[in-house]
């Protein structure tokens, strides 16, 4: 089986599976016992705002700048505070100057049973597994030749392959952090694996995008801190929405049609 059939399988069975993704799948077993209880705890509503009982909606924040506290973070930092008022649960993961590795297209997450890559020495091994026990997903980078930072494409890339079924139907949004130029490009970039994954993209009152060079000048960028708090305001509102009751992911009567130039 080759790479091209591996995701013609792979999104088929994702898109099968269409309401929650097995516990087993988790990374090792681990989890389960949360996943579970997540899962179950939607069948009864708490008669307030709707949410199953007991559940905490949470969003991971994922920082791809290798400054742990430049603006990129000041962006997520801006949403996580945000998303608190409106009492949904975030948290800020650093891949940081971490070496990330690349997909190698080793074949090793076919034969590991959906439990994410076969390299489980860097960011991605983590944030797979903090992925598993989220609601949503907003990913952060900045601009390097108008193009998300390496890293971040490596950890993405990695994550939505190995272990797509932890992100399917589950809301995501990017933003991109520029000193001038580039940054349509790099959303337009993100934005398109969150497509490729049934994933819901969050919008803001403009693109999500903030201007800055030096570190913490990101704050000065009053339309721009505006567009993160709106941003998170969208994806408490539509978390709240889609697990209020019933389905929290669309039913879907047909399977996945895969086509191309030459067969």
């Amino acid at each position: 089986m080759d790479r091209r059939d591996f995701i013609k399988k792979t999104m088929a069975a994702a898109a099968a599976a269409a309401v929650v993704s097995p516990a087993s799948a988790i990374l090792g077993g681990q989890g389960n016992e949360s996943l579970s209880a997540s899962t179950n705890g939607r069948e009864a509503a708490d008669g307030s705002n709707g949410i199953a009982a007991g559940k905490t909606l949470k969003v991971l924040l994922v920082n791809g700048s290798p400054r742990t506290d430049g603006n990129t973070f000041c962006c997520l930092e801006e949403i996580e505070k945000q998303l608190a008022k409106h009492g949904i649960e975030a948290e800020i993961v650093q891949i940081g100057r971490r070496p990330v590795r690349m997909c190698v297209n080793c074949g090793g997450c076919r034969r590991n049973n959906g439990a994410g890559c076969v390299f489980d020495d860097d960011a991605c091994k983590e944030i797979t597994e903090k992925m598993a026990a989220s609601d949503a997903l907003i990913v952060g980078t900045p601009v390097y030749y108008g193009q998300p930072n390496g890293a971040i494409l490596s950890v993405m890339q990695r994550l939505f392959f190995s272990a797509g079924h932890l992100v399917q139907n589950k809301p995501a949004a990017a933003l991109a952090v520029c000193r001038r130029g580039g940054a349509t490009a790099t959303l337009q970039t993100m934005n398109m694996m969150f497509e490729m994954m049934n994933m819901p993209v969050v919008t803001s009152q403009y693109w999500n995008i903030a201007y800055g060079a030096g570190k913490g000048e990101v704050k000065k960028d009053a339309e721009g801190m505006q567009t993160m708090r709106t941003l998170a305001t969208n994806m408490a509102f539509l978390l709240q929405k889609i697990h209020a009751g019933g389905n929290s992911s669309p039913q879907r009567d047909e399977r996945p049609a895969f086509t191309n130039f030459i067969r």
